[in-house]
């Protein structure tokens, strides 16, 4: 693997926050990021994170006790925060205490980030605005993942590129802060890591490697998009708040948008609450997500993709998907020196 000096020093940084040789995150995609990806990553030099989703706390306590079992490098594991068993996730996380906890789907309250470190974890939070940068480093927050709308799943409404200038270049030298959404190639990796960024995070390029356990229907429907074909839901009324996810346009889509009128009208009626119709939504993209990663059905279910999808091209395994990302950001590096170094 041609790492060179320039890649590693830019990289110590989020490398030693990690515990890991490079500082690359496996996002956690719920029924993707399971312990045989997710230790696949963390054994070939990369930090992987398992995907809590709205699994049975059982269930999750023993894909904790396996991906030990898999791998002796570090692993975070990733709780949704408008998952109806968030709070069960968390409490077991109390009794099962592990190096490092991401909070994902929406943002934490203070008391959960202060009862995650009071675990030992190290916690990452994610930010999509300044002003919720600025609170996740109020509440305690270690790291945070910086995602632009670019990314697949659960995301927020401004671009990476508007997220760099506003976030990243204000706090980064406050604490680690790793970039997502939209990366896809080590070139990207380089200029990043110049821009101050601690690290990155991929996942829809995770997706398509051959540890990977989605099923070959949601692998062959990323090998055929193209960007633009990985749309944000959108929210129909302010009166039922929903997160944008950002999946392949399918039938489910529509039938996304179909349930957000329904749940309006309901709401409307006063036969169901607000936040039980915020739970509704969940559970549809938890159901649809897995009709489409375990099941195959990538008409009806969610295939949730970042607009990356479109340089997803091949399966290739984790080892290869690494190294290439290490190799041309390094090469990226050098290519740059020569430049700077003719001014």
């Amino acid at each position: 693997m041609a790492e060179n000096k320039m890649f590693s020093n830019l990289a110590a940084r989020g490398c030693e926050f990690l515990g890991s040789r490079y500082p690359i995150i496996c996002g956690a995609m719920t029924w993707v990021s399971e312990p045989q990806l997710v230790a696949a990553v963390c054994n070939n030099g990369a930090f992987g994170c398992l995907a809590g989703g709205n699994a049975p706390t059982d269930v999750l306590q023993q894909q904790i006790r396996t991906l030990r079992e898999l791998t002796p490098n570090p692993f975070a594991v990733n709780l949704i925060t408008i998952a109806p068993a968030y709070k069960d996730h968390l409490e077991m996380i109390r009794d099962n205490p592990v190096d490092y906890i991401v909070f994902a789907g929406s943002f934490p309250k203070e008391k959960e980030v202060e009862a995650a470190k009071a675990t030992g974890a190290k916690v990452l939070c994610f930010a999509s605005t300044l002003s919720i940068a600025e609170r996740m480093i109020r509440f305690g927050a270690d790291a945070l993942v910086l995602e632009g709308s670019e990314a697949g799943g659960h995301i927020g409404h401004v671009s990476a590129m508007v997220l760099l200038q506003q976030v990243l270049f204000k706090v980064g030298d406050q604490l680690p802060v790793f970039v997502a959404g939209g990366i896809s190639t080590g070139r990207m990796v380089a200029h990043l890591l110049m821009m101050g960024a601690a690290g990155v995070q991929l996942g829809t390029r995770f997706v398509m490697t051959e540890e990977c356990k989605a099923h070959a229907n949601f692998k062959a429907a990323f090998r055929r998009a193209n960007a633009r074909d990985a749309v944000s839901t959108p929210q129909y009324d302010s009166a039922l708040p929903v997160v944008a996810v950002r999946a392949l346009r399918n039938r489910g889509m529509q039938e996304f948008g179909k349930l957000q009128l329904r749940l309006l009208k309901e709401m409307e009626a006063g036969t169901i609450h607000r936040q039980q119709a915020q739970e509704e939504v969940e559970k549809y993209w938890m159901g649809a997500l897995r009709r489409a990663v375990v099941e195959g059905d990538v008409e009806y279910g969610s295939v949730m993709a970042g607009q990356s999808v479109g340089m997803a091209d091949e399966v290739i395994p984790v080892k290869a998907l690494i190294d290439e990302l290490v190799t041309d950001a390094s090469f990226e590096l050098e290519r740059i020196k020569g430049k700077l170094s003719v001014i």
